[in-house]
């Protein structure tokens, strides 16, 4: 954009071009809230620089004097800092412009394609709103839109049944929640078998007792021994409540699965009004790519938006099957679908938290396999960080799944990189952190255990350098001097703990005769072992877990499923 104005200036452009290109779209960027107040007073200022300079040469009929001036202001401020500064200035400028076009290409999707709403109470929603309706499709103006969109807050507090457990979601802060929705599982050896609740419950006691998980429940494994019971679902709450006192992932339903699922929580927090009063539980409801969401899906939104439980909109379109081949244009379609959905919500009930979601991938087309493992995802989620942001919403994204079909060299490398793009993202809501496989298909006690370790060197990463004048250990340098060694000082003794990471899965010593898939399988098993010695089941109080039991069985749900 500021280069497009100076070549304006050598005569490329006229000044009509210069002032009125620069002047659009920093009032667009700047209505959209594309950027924030901070750069927008800079692009504001260059804009003024650049018309001021604009004038001066008209006047002395050197089109040539700016481009001069600037030249000299930079040689100048020749200096780290300046350079530093106006390198992140113009990277700045090329990525919003980016947003800006996906931005832009998504409201003309909204406008001409339209999405597709199978719900007949969200239909008459958005005819109320002043929607454009035909049959089960709806226009979005931008206007229209955005005013929605905007209603939601940036940032909302989760509040967990233990209070310790509450966390913000917004903002730079990244909370971690482990897989959901694997329908099988995956052993050692690799083979698949199906999940049961024994493995459901296991998974739960893991997630809680870990301090990297902020969250617990939803489906982490689909247990086959519930397949025949139509009360599944709330039974992997009713789990989930007994086993963990963390902020609740939820689950996406039918309406009278809903109603059932909330009734429970009315025991557990002191009614529907009280529940509704603070975000406690949190699910996703996916769109269906292209430009589509099914009754399940506007079902589970209507319920949670009511209730004033935040959900995640989240698109997952697959490039080249269920979206354009180019990320840009998957992009701009996966936009457009969170947007229309959140928009929704607030319709539902304006302020009510929501955050944006992005599963964006490429698909393998060959077999047309979901594909996490490519750096087509990572990609995504950049691009999806970013939009929501600039958006000014809470962000979803996830996690450190793989395509691989058994813990191996590939899950690691594969996960490393997912996870690592959402913390240089600041992803804010990382679920699928923890245990999957064969592109989430799959979940994995070996593969949990992993994760825990790749979410500790993550973690490590993200604390950056501590530089004071402890850490810089100057008088420690000029004790030991030149040839001395540092491993007796007392400083390495103080601070070697907390100052190197050291692994508790992966394997830097050997045993005698022993293989590195062996060490590190060992020390899986062991840490597996103490993390659930160490459990210990949070008590619901009072009467609550009978009630919620009475609860079930009222419900038709047979006693055989319902453990205390």
């Amino acid at each position: 954009m500021v280069l497009d104005a100076m070549r304006g200036i050598k005569g490329k452009y006229t000044d009509v071009h210069i002032t009125g290109g620069l002047s659009s779209i920093s009032y667009g960027l700047l209505r959209r809230k594309i950027i924030n107040r901070t750069f927008v007073a800079l692009m504001m200022a260059a804009w003024a620089t650049i018309r001021s300079a604009v004038i001066i040469s008209r006047v002395q009929g050197r089109y040539h004097f700016m481009i001069d001036g600037v030249v000299k202001i930079l040689h100048f401020l020749n200096s780290f800092l300046a350079i530093t500064v106006f390198k992140k200035f113009f990277c700045e400028v090329v990525m919003i412009e980016n947003l800006y076009k996906i931005h832009n290409a998504s409201m003309r999707i909204l406008e001409t394609a339209g999405m597709r709403f199978q719900h007949p109470k969200i239909i008459e929603l958005l005819r109320e709103k002043g929607i454009r309706v035909d049959g089960e499709t709806a226009y979005f103006k931008e206007n229209q839109l955005m005013g929605w969109v905007e209603k939601a807050p940036k940032s909302f507090t989760v509040h967990a049944r233990n209070s310790e457990n509450n966390f913000v979601l917004g903002g730079d802060n990244m909370v971690l929640g482990p897989a959901y929705g694997a329908p099988y599982m995956i052993d050692r050896d690799g083979r698949i078998r199906k999940g049961t609740l024994d493995d459901y419950i296991r998974f739960l006691k893991l997630v809680h007792c870990s301090d990297y998980f902020q969250t617990n429940g939803g489906i982490l494994i689909q247990p086959s021994d519930l397949d025949n019971c139509r009360h599944n679902l709330e039974l992997m709450i009713y789990n989930t409540l007994l086993h963990s006192d963390k902020a609740l992932i939820g689950i996406e339903g039918s309406e009278t699965q809903m109603s059932s699922m909330f009734d429970m929580l009315a025991f557990v927090f002191d009614g529907r009004e009280k529940l509704a009063e603070k975000p406690r539980i949190m699910t996703i409801v996916n769109t269906l790519s292209p430009l589509q969401m099914d009754r399940n899906a506007l079902d589970t939104l209507i319920a949670y938006a009511s209730h004033g439980q935040p959900v995640f909109v989240t698109p997952a379109p697959m490039e080249g099957f269920t979206a354009p081949i180019t990320i840009a244009g998957m992009m701009a379609l996966s936009n457009a679908e969170a947007l229309a959905g959140i928009a929704v919500t607030q319709m539902i009930r304006e302020g009510v938290p929501v955050v944006y979601g992005n599963q964006a991938t490429s698909a393998d087309l060959r077999t047309g396999a979901f594909v996490v493992g490519g750096p087509e995802h990572p990609l995504a989620i950049m691009c999806g960080a970013r939009l929501a942001k600039s958006y000014g919403l809470p962000c979803r994204s996830g996690g450190s799944t793989s395509d691989a079909k058994k813990v191996c060299v590939q899950s690691g490398y594969e996960s490393m990189m997912l996870l690592q793009t959402c913390s240089q993202e600041n992803v804010n809501m990382v679920l699928l952190a923890g245990g999957g496989l064969d592109s989430g298909k799959g979940i994995s006690f070996d593969k949990f255990m992993v994760d825990l370790e790749v979410i500790g060197l993550v973690r490590r990463l993200r604390e950056g350098v501590r530089i004071d004048d402890d850490s810089l250990a100057l008088d420690v340098i000029t004790e030991v001097g030149p040839g001395g060694q540092f491993i007796t000082s007392s400083h390495t003794a103080r601070l070697c703990r907390q100052e190197i990471w050291n692994p508790q899965i992966g394997a830097r010593r050997l045993a005698s005769g022993q293989t590195s898939y062996e060490a590190i399988n060992d020390n899986i098993d062991k840490r597996m072992t103490a993390i659930l010695e160490k459990y210990e089941q949070p008590r619901l109080s009072g009467e609550l877990a009978p009630s919620l039991t009475e609860y079930l069985i009222s419900r038709g749900v047979d006693n055989k499923y319902l453990r205390v």
